[in-house]
Parts: C-alpha cells; structure tokens; sequence
C-alpha cells in the first residue's frame, strides 16, 4: 500500500537501494596488499607472525586493530524520500 503520490512497493524499492547502496560500499574497499609489518605502525610491538600470514599486508598489531574497529566514525544518511520536511536544513 503507498500514500500519496508513492506506486505500491515504493517504500520496499528504497529499502533495498538502501542494502545495494550498502553492499556496494562495502565491496569497493581495499583489501589489504603486499609485505605485512613485522612492527605494529601505531606501537612498534612486534606482530605475530600468524597474524602476518593469515593477513597478508597487515601493519597493526590486534590491540592496536581492535582499538580502530572499536571506535565510531558515523556517516552521513541518505534521504530517499524527497519530502520538503526532509530537504529543509
């Protein structure tokens, strides 16, 4: 059921550009390529060299790895909707 001016399935369709959107950010990021650190580039601790080898390219030790992925870098939203309520800043 759509409101408004909205064709049925018009709330579905935006959710799903949304997850595409989503994936696709996902998918273009870099992997990690050529020579790891035997060092960790943030502590100079020496980095295991199981971690070197399941990871190859890594240059942070996991302390240092986790203490990255822990902290939240927020991104801007995307507004599909194109009210006038939405646009206004």
């Amino acid at each position: 059921m759509a409101g408004g001016w909205a064709k049925d399935g018009a709330v579905q369709e935006q959710i799903e550009a949304s997850i595409n959107d989503e994936l696709a950010r996902l998918k273009a990021r870099k992997a990690l390529v050529g020579d790891s650190l035997t060092h960790c580039a943030e502590c100079d601790e020496p980095i295991a060299q199981a971690r070197r080898m399941a990871l190859p390219g890594v240059k942070l030790c996991i302390d240092c790895q986790q203490e990255r992925d822990g902290t939240f870098q927020p991104r801007p939203g995307i507004n599909r909707r194109g009210s006038k309520d939405s646009q206004m800043k």
